[in-house]
């Protein structure tokens, strides 16, 4: 059998880090470009910032000298951030662009030239938050739709070259993302307690969500399909909410989300 190589961003925990196992199961040779090193057995760390062009293209450009290819890339890093528009710092907005949308534009944009001679996948995780248009969440939700409308445009850049990018929405997992989220509760008496109500029940979604490495297989499954959609909602509940925010007209859409969020 041909070596196969993948490499995943943010592999050293949550769906990246289960993703990356799926992958190792297989018998692929894993790397995982990450900020931290966490052993994890059978994957390769390299480390890198994905915010960091210069980074990223070293990193990928060891691969490369390794291996002579790089046969699928999965996107995974990223991370949220809560709290009202209006008392949001514009750097923090800033920063979780610069992770979620631009840290996969650094990893993309390294990797598609040697895709180009050697054909490959490109997956990029988005989320169903990137349809259901989540408030106190707003810059998430508007990192991974930028991550949607690109994936789709950059589908029809470098299709001719044999290379497939299709995205992928979780909904609700269990990790330590919920954790790790930033959360401001400044403004909340103005908003009436909105703020603090909305991150809590979605904590709680959350905490009940799909393990890690369900949805790390079902991320390696469609990676190893021959031909992909261009986006794929993981679990059957999120993939009927997927179709139904996109098929309802945007008035309905909002005022159920509102409903569930923003009360």
């Amino acid at each position: 059998m041909t070596e196969k190589i993948t490499v995943i961003t943010g592999g050293n925990s949550g769906i990246g880090k289960y993703t990356a196992e799926a992958f190792v199961k297989r018998g692929f040779t894993v790397y995982d470009l990450s900020r931290r090193e966490i052993a994890n057995k059978g994957i390769i760390h390299i480390t890198a910032d994905v915010t960091d062009e210069n980074q990223v293209k070293s990193a990928v450009g060891r691969i490369i000298d390794a291996h002579g290819k790089i046969d699928i890339v999965i996107n995974c890093a990223g991370f949220g951030i809560s709290g009202a528009v209006e008392f949001t710092e514009l750097e923090e907005a800033k920063k979780q662009f610069d992770v979620n949308f631009f840290g996969t534009v650094n990893v993309n944009k390294a990797v598609i030239p040697h895709m180009r001679k050697n054909p490959g996948r490109i997956i990029n995780i988005s989320s169903v938050a990137a349809v259901a248009h989540i408030p106190f969440q707003t810059y998430y939700s508007a990192s991974k739709a930028a991550v949607e409308s690109y994936t789709n445009a950059l589908a029809n850049e470098v299709r001719p070259f044999g290379i497939s990018v299709t995205s992928i929405e979780p909904g609700d997992i269990c990790t330590p993302f919920t954790q790790a989220r930033e959360k401001s509760f400044d403004g909340d008496d103005v908003y009436g307690g909105r703020i603090s109500r909305s991150v809590e029940g979605m904590e709680k979604d959350e905490q009940k969500g799909m393990s890690p490495e369900i949805a790390g297989e079902y991320i390696a499954k469609i990676a190893l399909k021959k031909r992909v959609k261009p986006v794929y909602a993981i679990g059957a509940s999120y993939k009927i909410l997927s179709v139904l925010c996109k098929a309802f007209p945007c008035s309905l859409r909002n005022r159920i989300v509102g409903m569930l969020y923003a009360r």
